[in-house]
Parts: C-alpha cells; sequence; structure tokens
C-alpha cells in the first residue's frame, strides 16, 4: 500500500492566516477524498511563533498590540483586521478580534507537542485556534489550557504537569530550528512530502490539487523490491 502524503505544517496559534489555512487544507483534502484513487495524507503541526516578545498577559485590544509592538497605525490595523475578517468568513469562520486575548503562545505549543504524544494533536489545534480567534479565550495561561486541553480529551493533571515543567520547550525549539533551516520565514508553511514547499494561506483547490499531484507522483514511483 501506498505511504500517506506527509504535510507538514509551520504555523502559529496567533496567526489569523494560520487558521484560514488549516482549513482550507481540510476542505481541500475533503473534496479529494471522494476520488475514486483518494490521496491518503498524515498531517503534522510543528510550532513557530511570529512574535516570541509579547507579553502573556497584555493589557490592551489588537489593535493596542499591533499599534504598540508593530508601529503600524490604528487605522490601518483596521483595515487590516476587517480584510482577513472577510476571508476568514470565506473559510467558514467567525473570527472575533473585538474580544481576542493577544498573548505569547509558547505555552500552547508546548500544549500540541504533549497533544501529539498523546495522538490528539488534530483536535487540540483546532481547539486552540477556535478559542483564540472566536471565543477570547486566554490560549498564554496554563490555567486556560488545561481546560481546554480537557476539551479534547487530554488528562488535565498529566497536562497541567507538563507544561509547568516545561519539558516540551524542547520540542517547540527544534521545530523553530527546522524552520529556520527550511528558511521559513512567515506561515503558514507548509512542506509536502518533505520536497514541496507551500507559502500562506492558499484557497482549498490549491490544496486538493497539490494532493492530487502528488498521490499521482507516488503511484508512477517504481515498487521498492
Amino acid at each position: 500500500m501506498t505511504e500517506p502524503i506527509k504535510i507538514d505544517v509551520w504555523s502559529d496559534i496567533a496567526c489569523p492566516w494560520c487558521y484560514i489555512g488549516k482549513r482550507n487544507l481540510e476542505t481541500g483534502l475533503a473534496e479529494t477524498a471522494t476520488d475514486a484513487d483518494a490521496p491518503r495524507v498524515e498531517v503534522t503541526f510543528h510550532s513557530y511563533e511570529l512574535s516570541p516578545d509579547t507579553p502573556v498577559d497584555f493589557d490592551g485590544t489588537e489593535i493596542d498590540f499591533l499599534s504598540e509592538y508593530k508601529g503600524m497605525p490604528a487605522d490601518q490595523v483596521q483595515q487590516m483586521l476587517d480584510r482577513v475578517t472577510g476571508v476568514a468568513a470565506d473559510a467558514g469562520l467567525g473570527y472575533r478580534f473585538d474580544i481576542l486575548k493577544h498573548t505569547n503562545t509558547v505555552k500552547a505549543h508546548e500544549l500540541l507537542h504533549f497533544a501529539k504524544e498523546q495522538g490528539l494533536q488534530k483536535e487540540a489545534t483546532e481547539r486552540l485556534m477556535s478559542a483564540y480567534f472566536t471565543e477570547g479565550r486566554h490560549v498564554g495561561n496554563i490555567d486556560d489550557l488545561v481546560a481546554l486541553a480537557g476539551d479534547v480529551g487530554l488528562d488535565t493533571d498529566q497536562t497541567r504537569e507538563a507544561l509547568e515543567s516545561g519539558r516540551y520547550l524542547e520540542a517547540v525549539r527544534a521545530d523553530q530550528a527546522q524552520a529556520q533551516a527550511y528558511g521559513i520565514q512567515g506561515v503558514p508553511f507548509f512542506v509536502i512530502d518533505g520536497k514541496y514547499g507551500v507559502s500562506g494561506a492558499q484557497p482549498a483547490a490549491a490544496f486538493a490539487q497539490i494532493a492530487r499531484q502528488v498521490w499521482a507522483e507516488r503511484a508512477e514511483e517504481p515498487a521498492a523490491s
């Protein structure tokens, strides 16, 4: 049986285009699922921090953060947020920048590595992104992260120990080092089977097309002797 296509995704919980890209990837792959020879795909998420200097508890709005930390004029920020909210809506996501709690995401990334070890990375990634962008939840606070982990079936006591000990920080840094080695300077970034790089929140159709292309290439490869 042909091995599944491996899609490695570098993203940040606090990246609005990453959630859009994730949803478009899922929609594109769902489209290929009805093919006569449907591609089998294995998706793994990897850590990338867009703003590692962000405080855990930022007292202000998203507009305040981008104005203060990125030096962008408030009206320009508002236009940008309006645009990304519209694109998110097209992908079926209801962004709420008015209630969003900007925070440092390193602990959220540690949680995703713990969830991966438990076989629940896919569910945890969706839960954290939804909590951050649509529910105004605090994804930098350990108590909040433990509660969100419980929502996807992770043991809350084990989750708390994993986050308080910081034992998954090394795995987060390893992902970031790999991103640097690949030359990734922005996310989302998708590495398909270790040989194709796709940058940005591409449309669902683009993800469907590349999955079919790579699967067809697989079929043409000579069988291992």
